[in-house]
């Protein structure tokens, strides 16, 4: 019955225990999720970046050369004349997008340019991502904010930040570079087109995640719920069980004194006897302080200490004179007897200890087994002298009923021999504090 009941106790920890680890799993999913939708949207959204600015770097790339190539490259040389520098200036104008244009030759020396022609003729450092553009003989370009000296012509017209192109003007061939077009551009309208796109990643991710962790949350609140039912089931069913077992544990138990009663019917000189000897022993008990599951053992133990007798031939248990060798034996095999015949019933199985030996004796001449000392179970020590004094100051058809000085006596005199000390100093307080437990009509005040 402890174990059916602890079953139950065990199921709902487990049950919730289960609902937290689901709902801390729910929680960790949302982080991870989380983590991973704003870790995937930067790469999609730095990827999108890239890629527009390349995008608008070949566009600006291409105009800037479909305009200027044609004037200023003449026998894979950059040549400028006064005239072609104002034609050039106005048509780049058209491109209000287009901010400043420079063009260089691979020495450094500034060849054109459309703001600060002042610049024109100028040798300067080649580093940087214009050299890069020559080394390299590819564009390259990317959002920047203006600093310097080189980006005050471009800071005054208002900008903080430009669209920066460095592309190489290759020859006719494409072997070599013969200059490089340094492009500014106003991003304006890349800004907003990287704006439109990252809103568009951030949220159709944002949604797609979203939408997986709600099927997750609604496949958690299932898993959640069928767990919570089932363990419901499985606690009605195991209440069943339990009532169930509390029906066959009490059947059982009426089994047992069915044929504990069926022992004492057939002597009827030891009518009673069981209840006074169960007295008997909770009144020693009493001083021995037993815990809760020793005493339950002992209120069975002392009750069906004898029902092993079932097994013992009516002619030996109602015999009126002392028996002789064998049947002595015979009668001996009560307390094993017993023993294995409680202990087919679980709720009694604390109890067969006890049974099988309360007839030991502290000097180890007791039987079935010849324990001595602590050897001996407590609980059956107790019982083994509640029994001997009920059987002392009972009248048998073989010897009379000691009066309590004599019953007492022999008690005393079987301290350390036949009985445990402890147990005999106990029942000698019994009878001080609890004597009508051991059928006596007084305290005995000398007893302590």
């Amino acid at each position: 019955m402890r174990l059916l009941t602890g079953t139950g106790s065990n199921l709902r920890a487990a049950t919730e225990r289960s609902v937290t680890l689901l709902r801390a799993f729910l929680l960790a999913s949302a982080a991870i999720i989380a983590a991973g939708g704003i870790l995937l949207s930067s790469i999609l959204t730095h990827a999108v970046s890239d890629q527009a600015v390349a995008d608008s770097r070949a566009s600006v790339s291409q105009y800037v050369d479909g305009v200027l190539r044609g004037t200023l490259v003449r026998r894979d040389q950059v040549q400028v004349s006064r005239d072609t520098s104002a034609r050039l200036t106005q048509e780049l104008r058209h491109n209000r997008a287009l901010v400043t244009v420079k063009v260089w030759r691979p020495d450094g020396v500034l060849a054109w340019t459309n703001r600060g022609q002042a610049r024109i003729g100028q040798r300067f450092d080649m580093d940087g991502d214009l050299a890069e553009a020559i080394e390299r003989r590819a564009a390259t370009g990317h959002i920047d904010q203006l600093s310097g000296d080189e980006d005050a012509v471009e800071e005054q017209l208002g900008f903080d930040h430009l669209l920066e192109v460095y592309t190489p003007i290759l020859s006719a061939d494409g072997r070599e570079v013969v200059g490089v077009y340094e492009i500014y551009a106003d991003p304006k309208g890349l800004e907003q087109t990287l704006a439109s796109r990252r809103h568009m990643i951030w949220a159709s991710v944002a949604a797609v995640l979203l939408a997986l962790w709600a099927a997750l949350a609604l496949l958690v609140r299932g898993a959640s719920t069928t767990l919570t039912r089932q363990t419901r089931e499985l606690r009605q069913r195991s209440r069943e069980l339990l009532a169930s077992y509390q029906r066959l544990e009490e059947s059982s138990l009426e089994a047992v004194e069915s044929l504990n009663a069926t022992v004492e019917a057939k002597d009827p000189d030891t009518a009673g006897h069981s209840l006074r000897v169960q007295q008997v022993a909770l009144a020693i008990a009493a001083q021995l302080e037993l815990t809760s599951q020793q005493l339950d053992a002992l209120r069975f133990g002392s009750l069906f200490h004898d029902i092993g007798k079932i097994a013992v031939p009516d002619g030996i248990l109602v015999k009126p004179a002392k028996l002789d060798y064998w049947e002595y034996a015979q009668m001996k095999t009560h307390s094993a007897e017993g023993a294995r015949i409680v202990g087919k019933f679980g709720r009694l199985r604390e109890a067969v200890p006890i049974i099988r030996h309360h007839h030991e004796r502290w000097d180890g001449a007791g039987y079935p087994d010849g324990l001595a000392g602590d050897a001996i179970p407590l609980e059956a020590a107790i019982v083994g002298l509640a029994d001997a004094w009920d059987a002392m100051t009972t009248d048998r058809p073989y010897h009379r009923a000691l009066t309590i000085e004599e019953a007492l006596a022999e008690v005393h005199a079987g301290r350390g021999t036949q009985f445990s000390p402890v147990v005999v100093d106990a029942f000698f307080f019994a009878a001080a504090l609890l004597p009508d437990q051991l059928g006596l009509d007084e305290p005995l005040q000398h007893a302590i």
